[in-house]
């Protein structure tokens, strides 16, 4: 449905994005994280139109975003980082502009822009001006003209900067209510939002695509070995030297728990599971096992592994080991990026 085939956008000597590939497969949510100035955004204007390609392609639902731009644009829906609102007109009439614009009827774009509204839950801001609303309303006016003629790809840079929780809750449900119907391309700062929303995740740094998978799928790439957590009651006991005895662990290693308690990170020799192991010797000995968890890198470990280091070659290729340039992958700000 969206198709980035080997673009590279470049501003005099800078290179703002750097011969990127990667596809989104119909009704997907897709993060694209990256640190500012990675080129996020360059790429989502790209993407829209909004600015040429040095080199390489880009298709919303088939159509070259250049050589055809009409059609390119009536199948994609875009919240920029900005909303693009007119302070002199309400929400209502700003949204039925928006519907003129994308050629719909009167009829059917005033029932358009009503089920926008309700939507993204500001119907009661309907005879509000737009120049007059919070920065929270005029983030969900810009995601209701984004939605407003039903796109089959949806481009969100930041969709929900400035909103408070509720707010937030309700437009992440509402953007994973949106896919199946739409594709969605969604570029954010906030990880947690990824990690709830997003069901493949691109990452690029200073221009360049440097991972692409699912977030579980990047823990274990990256994380390489499996690591535990466990906390036991042995007062005295020299725990570590009995659980480095455990065949399958290389290193142990104590932790101040969540409650000031001490705990022990166990980390496996071939990535292995040794958590029954661990837990026969615990008990064997009459100590006592209060807690055993598997631990994993969070999505914000993974995200500065890969934007402060050089990452793994195989973390910026597909599950079939294509490069991210050669097209088969599947997968935020301006000129400073």
């Amino acid at each position: 449905m969206v198709e980035v085939q080997h673009v590279t956008k470049r501003y005099g000597s800078l290179t703002a994005v750097d011969d990127i590939s990667f596809r989104v497969e119909p009704g997907e949510i897709l993060g694209f994280l990256g640190p500012n100035g990675a080129g996020k955004t360059t790429t989502m204007r790209i993407l829209t139109g909004f600015l040429p390609a040095t080199e390489g392609h880009a298709r919303i639902a088939g159509f070259d975003v250049f050589d055809h731009p009409l059609e390119a644009k009536r199948r994609t829906g875009y919240l920029p980082e900005t909303p693009p609102l007119y302070p002199e007109m309400t929400v209502e009439e700003y949204l039925r502009f928006v519907a003129r614009i994308n050629g719909l009827p009167s009829s059917e774009g005033r029932r358009q822009a009503g089920l926008a509204m309700e939507r993204t839950r500001i119907s009661d801001m309907a005879d509000r001006f737009c120049g007059k609303l919070s920065k929270g309303y005029r983030q969900r006016v810009g995601l209701a003209q984004a939605i407003l003629h039903n796109p089959d790809v949806l481009i969100l840079d930041e969709p929900t900067a400035g909103l408070d929780p509720r707010q937030i809750i309700e437009t992440r449900r509402l953007i994973r209510e949106l896919a199946g119907d739409h594709t969605v391309i969604l570029s954010t700062h906030i990880l947690p939002e990824v990690s709830q929303t997003c069901q493949r995740v691109v990452i690029i740094n200073r221009g360049r695509v440097v991972a692409v998978d699912t977030p579980d799928n990047l823990t274990a790439r990256l994380q390489g070995s499996q690591t535990v957590y466990l906390q036991i009651d042995a007062p005295g006991a020299d725990v570590v030297a009995a659980l480095q005895a455990v065949p399958g662990v290389a290193r142990v290693s104590e932790v101040e728990g969540r409650d000031g308690d001490t705990g022990y990170e166990v980390e496996s020799s071939d990535g292995g599971d040794v958590r029954r192991e661990l837990s026969h010797a615990v008990v064997t000995r009459g100590w006592g096992l209060l807690e055993l968890r598997p631990q994993q890198m969070s999505l914000e470990d993974i995200f500065l592994q890969l934007t402060t280091e050089e990452p793994p070659s195989d973390l910026a290729q597909s599950d079939d080991g294509t490069a991210p340039d050669a097209f088969a992958l599947s997968t935020e700000e301006g000129v400073h990026e």
